[in-house]
């Protein structure tokens, strides 16, 4: 994929729009999402997408939550929303809807329906329907119920409002055509009976519309004029356009849909999703394993960096398949020049520099980040006895292991030149508990001499006495497999990464991250860029890894493809 902007042939719709003076000239989009989940990425392309063609062509974006089906529907989720959708940076003003709050002319619509002969109350069970609706090769059959009375299907309405009958007894249809090919114009069902208490209007209702018929009216209430969605809805769009029309409704909304995105590596089906968080399969709707934009904000990733990565992916017209290493492509883009490099020791092996004095501490200059001036430098203190990664020392190393072993030497960074001399093991286990080393002290990092003395190897370090401990949570793909859908066993849980997290808890980091705020960034040197995460209280930091340096998304890009 070029990293340049895709061409979105839905701006070239609204241009046209435009142009010929349709919609008056306006441009009205709206964000509808069902309060029924967390949003993720997917979501966050559509809220890129409607928020930005309102910014770009000077018109309005509303927020409105499709809140008909309250047997799945919670509070925790709309302010879940309302959070993810300003986290992203956009606003919706004065414009947060519901639709719950047009239920009353939703009702009065398909009052009006039922009068036009266009609807009929039917006493089909959920499992006739599906048997009388017929197959893509078949046309179905009318319901025996079909034929009823104006005066009847309004008597019987009426009563399916009162709460006269049992959730499942009756339904509301609409009278369209049992033998059109599309099957959504088989006589869809427009209201059920619902005995459940809405989070919004109580028991008010027994009767919820559903999202066929509630979304292209609340469209038209609300003054859309691009009503943009997804490709799944492209075959309810004859649907969406019959309500509209049969019911004469002008000025009218005009439905378009975009690709839906698919990420490599995970899932992306709020049902899916729910029964990750319900089966225990990860820690929350925010699990930083997660493609919610929950998870997304928690591991490290910035408003920036999705709002990126949607424009590079474009808005299309045909579903494909992009690579989660362009989404972290993005978030190392974004971090590279803003986060301050530290250093930080995840495995910890001891190490005592002899010749160095006991009671002495130096404190070193050293800058948060050498491509940013801006954000300025710390003072690194610096002592006899420091920690450094267990992997930057190897007893007897292969030939091109440039790091720490015995009789050689290496620069810590900021600091001086060591030589490792002697290595002291468990006497039970023979583990590497400690290494005694020498410096010298006329390499001290920034001197004419140290800069005389050349070694092959720089290795991170921390002060024993002045290391902050810290838990560091390292994360992987929650999928072992590209495509979780495509598993041999046809349950999408069986490809699931059993090392997705690995949790560090003897870390220690420099003293400069002690005051670290919760979703403060940071790049650790050579391990990564890493987010404080919500878990952190005085006393005790924890670290989410947001991802690695590694970019293997130069590989893909030479490879000449984002997706598949």
């Amino acid at each position: 994929m070029s990293s340049e902007k895709s061409t979105n042939f839905i701006q070239a719709i609204i241009e046209e729009d435009l142009k010929t003076g349709k919609h008056g000239g306006r441009v009205h989009t709206r964000f509808p999402p069902e309060p029924n989940g967390y949003l993720h990425i997917g979501h966050a392309k559509s809220i890129c997408l409607n928020f930005g063609l309102a910014l770009q062509y000077g018109g309005l974006c509303n927020l409105r939550f499709d809140d008909t089906n309250p047997s799945k529907e919670d509070i925790e989720y709309v302010d879940s929303i309302q959070r993810d959708v300003q986290w992203l940076g956009f606003s919706w003003d004065d414009r947060l809807f519901y639709a719950s709050d047009y239920f009353e002319q939703l009702y009065d619509y398909a009052v009006q329906l039922i009068k036009m002969g266009k609807a009929y109350v039917c006493d089909l069970s959920p499992e006739e329907i599906r048997q009388y609706r017929g197959t893509l090769t078949e046309p179905g059959r009318e319901s025996p119920y079909r034929g009823r009375s104006v005066e009847e299907n309004l008597d019987l309405f009426a009563r399916m409002r009162a709460g006269e009958f049992p959730d499942g007894a009756r339904v509301l249809r609409a009278k369209i055509d049992m033998a059109s090919p599309n099957l959504n114009l088989r006589d869809p069902v427009l209201y059920r009976i619902q005995h459940t208490a809405h989070h919004r209007t109580g028991d008010k209702w027994c009767i919820y519309p559903m999202y066929d018929f509630a979304h292209p009216l609340s469209d038209a209430i609300e003054g859309i004029t691009h009503s943009i969605c997804t490709l799944e809805f492209e075959d309810h769009r004859p649907l969406y356009d019959w309500l509209l029309d049969t019911l004469g409704i002008k000025p009218r909304p005009y439905q378009y849909e975009f690709a839906r995105l698919n990420l490599t590596r995970t899932v992306m089906s709020k049902r899916k999703l729910r029964r990750l968080v319900e089966e225990g399969h990860v820690r929350g709707w925010d699990d930083p394993r997660l493609p919610t934009i929950a998870g997304l904000r928690r591991r490290g990733y910035t408003p920036a960096s999705i709002r990126r990565f949607c424009e590079l992916i474009g808005v299309a017209r045909a579903n494909s398949m992009v690579d989660i290493a362009l989404l972290e492509h993005c978030l190392r883009e974004d971090l590279n020049l803003k986060a301050p490099r530290l250093m930080a020791v995840l495995r910890p092996l001891k190490v005592v520099i002899e010749n160095y004095p006991a009671d002495r501490v130096e404190y070193l200059e050293a800058e948060y980040n050498q491509e940013n001036p801006a954000l300025g430098t710390r003072q690194l203190p610096f002592s006899r006895v420091i920690y450094i990664e267990r992997d930057d020392f190897m007893e007897d190393p292969p030939k091109k292991f440039f790091r720490l072993a015995p009789g050689r030497e290496v620069r810590l960074k900021h600091a001086y030149i060591i030589k490792c001399e002697r290595v002291i093991k468990d006497e039970t286990t023979g583990e590497i508990i400690e290494l005694r080393c020498t410096y010298d002290p006329e390499t001290r990092s920034g001197t004419p001499q140290a800069d005389a003395r050349k070694v092959k190897g720089t290795l991170h370090w921390v002060s024993a006495a002045h290391a902050v401990p810290a838990e560091v949570r390292l994360y992987d793909h929650l999928f072992t497999q590209e495509n979780p859908e495509e598993v041999a066993e046809g349950d999408f849980t069986a490809a699931i990464n059993p090392r997705s997290l690995e949790v560090l808890e003897n870390c220690l980091l420099e003293p400069s991250v002690q005051q670290a705020a919760p979703g403060s960034h940071y790049q650790f040197l050579r391990h990564g860029f890493f987010c404080v995460d919500p878990d952190t209280r005085p006393g005790r930091l924890v670290f989410n890894r947001s991802v690695s340096l590694k970019d293997s998304w130069a590989k893909i890009q030479q490879g000449g493809r984002a997706g598949k």
